[in-house]
């Protein structure tokens, strides 16, 4: 069997404005800081993305493009919004020639998938968070409790 590589990306800090759609709020100075951050951390672990499967609201958006620059991302309108077996849904559609995925989402959805994926209950997943899960086999074939957490900021 392949390993593959799932990371799992809570967009980045986000404004609060009255009168501007959910979907249209940007990132803050701090969230872009907190992004870049996200970029440099994944870096360090050698991890490159073969693709990234991204919601199309702007702070997710904002978040891939500065966390992974030069990535080939892909804007994936069911992610907005999605439960976690939607975003699994997703997932398993993945080309097996993918090794290295990123998803970029909102909660509760994303938090909701890494525990499912790898039986691991956090405290939370706030804004940039992310958690890297090995999986073995293909896209194809995942399902709950077959992912194994290597990288999870909520034990940190």
């Amino acid at each position: 069997m392949t390993a593959r590589t799932l990371v799992v990306l809570r967009h980045a800090k986000a404004v609060h404005t009255s009168g501007l759609a959910d979907r249209e709020r940007p990132l803050t100075e701090v969230g872009e800081r907190d992004a870049l951050k996200v970029g440099a951390a994944l870096a360090g672990m050698d991890l490159t993305p073969d693709l990234v499967l991204c919601s199309p609201s702007v702070r997710t958006r904002q978040t891939a493009d500065l966390a992974l620059p030069g990535a080939d991302i892909l804007i994936e309108p069911a992610i907005y919004e999605a439960y976690p077996d939607e975003l699994l849904t997703l997932i398993r559609r993945s080309d097996p020639e993918v090794g290295t995925l990123v998803l970029v989402g909102h909660n509760p959805g994303v938090q909701e998938l890494v525990t499912q994926l790898t039986a691991v209950d956090g405290d939370g997943f706030p804004p940039g968070a992310f958690a890297v899960i090995e999986v073995d086999g293909e896209w194809a074939g995942l399902d709950t409790g077959r992912g194994i957490a290597r990288w999870n900021p909520r034990k940190h």
